[in-house]
């Protein structure tokens, strides 16, 4: 449904950016926000009456997978789009690690034009290789690689060990004010794992992931950052001793930022186990949960938040990882690592605001204009309702219930723990651009 003017009515608008949180109206035309406030004296072509609904700046994703090019039996840019929109998406970054991999303008081009006419309601942004290959030997052109239109730097789940390899890489992204969006991960370190390294490894026999393998490489960024004065985002962050190091970066100054994801701040090690075992009888785990980096502990979770609210992280990102039902029904240690999340994305983080644990701003905040202030060169159209921004706006019930169902998904990967689970707090609606690109049945709309 496309229009060229929207009129959302007595909405409770919230606009962390902006400190606005009330009820009111929002005006948008030719593709971008002209006004908000209450009682709009306007006439438009299409109407939304928002009463018992939050509106506020669409969500923006620092860290997804589209899978295309290579892996479209997993998901394709159309289908990741399509679970991005109904998750209240407006903005994804698409991760590198295809085949073959963004690593040069070729690559990101096509991933553009595929974006542009198969997902034309959402914008699409391609983060580019640090390393040619992902391989971690040789740097790729990426004063190129932003000319074709990468928003970030990443070798994603491959990370660069060669310490003076990433150095040369951050002073080059430092000087075409581009972020480094890096996995932590010492692979020396974590080798052979497959969860954390903690009970439930040694229950099921499973060699571990120790938290060090993510922090050391975090206290390496840092220290890579501040020498450079890149602008670094780190990303999945998943344990105490990582927050702890980030707060004191960005204390010192360093231009340091990142984000967790839904299931790092919502779920432990312990989901791994599907259900317990009788006397004798082996555990049964889930590989829906096996994600890298691996589900932590409650104290993980803990600093996480503690974390959030204290703005050391100030975004929250997917990770969306689809895969094919053959990737996740086989023996843990051969299952592959990842977790399907647009579509669950704002339910699981809603559920740390019905207990208390943060507040709705602050998660709205996590969603828009955290992540937007990392994309320097979107950061004034995104993640903001203000005059003259793109019209982006997701309308959320916070309220409605509902269950995940997994004949219902959009995306192609099914892979989620999170599939029966019951939600409180929904996407109702995503507006891209000032056209509607998403609408539940239950809004009440006119033209």
């Amino acid at each position: 449904m496309t229009s060229r003017s929207i009129l959302i009515k007595n909405a409770r608008v919230i606009s962390p950016s902006q400190g606005i949180d009330g009820k009111m109206d929002i005006y948008m035309e030719d593709g971008l926000i002209k006004s908000s406030g209450a009682n709009l004296k306007v006439s438009a072509a299409v109407t939304i009456q928002a009463d018992g609904l939050v509106a506020c700046p669409g969500f923006i994703d620092l860290h997804c997978h589209l899978r295309e090019p290579g892996f479209e039996e997993k998901e394709t840019i159309a289908s990741g789009a399509a679970a991005a929109i109904r998750g209240g998406y407006t903005t994804i970054c698409c991760m590198p690690n295809t085949n073959p991999p963004l690593d040069n303008a070729a690559t990101v081009d096509f991933v553009r034009k595929i974006a542009a006419s198969q997902a034309p309601l959402i914008t699409v942004l391609p983060i580019g290789c640090i390393t040619k290959g992902r391989a971690g030997q040789e740097l790729t052109d990426m004063s190129e690689l932003a000319d074709s239109g990468c928003a970030g730097f990443s070798d994603d789940g491959s990370p660069v060990s060669n310490s003076q390899l990433m150095l040369l890489a951050m002073r080059c992204a430092a000087g075409l004010e581009i972020p480094i969006i890096d996995h932590c991960e010492d692979l020396d370190l974590s080798r052979g794992g497959h969860l954390n390294d903690g009970w439930v490894a040694a229950r099921l026999g499973i060699k571990g992931i120790p938290a060090a393998a993510e922090e050391s490489m975090v206290a390496r960024d840092i220290a890579l950052a501040e020498m450079t004065g890149a602008t670094l985002h780190l990303t999945h962050i998943s344990t105490r001793g990582s927050v702890e190091l980030i707060r004191a970066a960005r204390a010192r100054g360093v231009k340091v930022s990142a984000d967790a994801t839904p299931h790092h701040l919502t779920l432990t090690e312990e989901r791994i186990i599907a259900s317990p075992a009788e006397p004798g009888v082996p555990l049964i785990y889930d590989t829906n949960a096996k994600v890298n980096p691996p589900l932590r502990t409650e104290s993980d979770i803990e600093a996480l938040i503690k974390g959030i609210n204290d703005s050391t992280i100030t975004s929250v990102s997917t990770d969306h990882a689809p895969h094919t039902s053959e990737d996740k029904l086989c023996e843990f240690e051969l299952a592959a690592f990842g977790i399907s999340g647009f579509e669950t994305a704002f339910a699981a983080l809603m559920m740390l605001v019905h207990s208390g644990k943060i507040k709705l701003n602050t998660l709205i905040a996590l969603l828009t204009c955290g992540p937007a202030a990392v994309l320097q060169h979107e950061y004034d159209i995104t993640g903001t309702l203000k005059a003259g921004s793109r019209a982006d706006v997701a309308l959320l019930d916070i309220s409605r219930e509902w269950t995940l169902d997994e004949a219902n998904m959009l995306s192609q990967g099914k892979n989620t723990p999170f599939i029966g689970q019951q939600f409180k707090g929904t996407v109702a609606a995503t507006i891209h651009a000032g056209e509607i690109a998403y609408i539940d049945k239950s809004v009440r709309i006119s033209e």
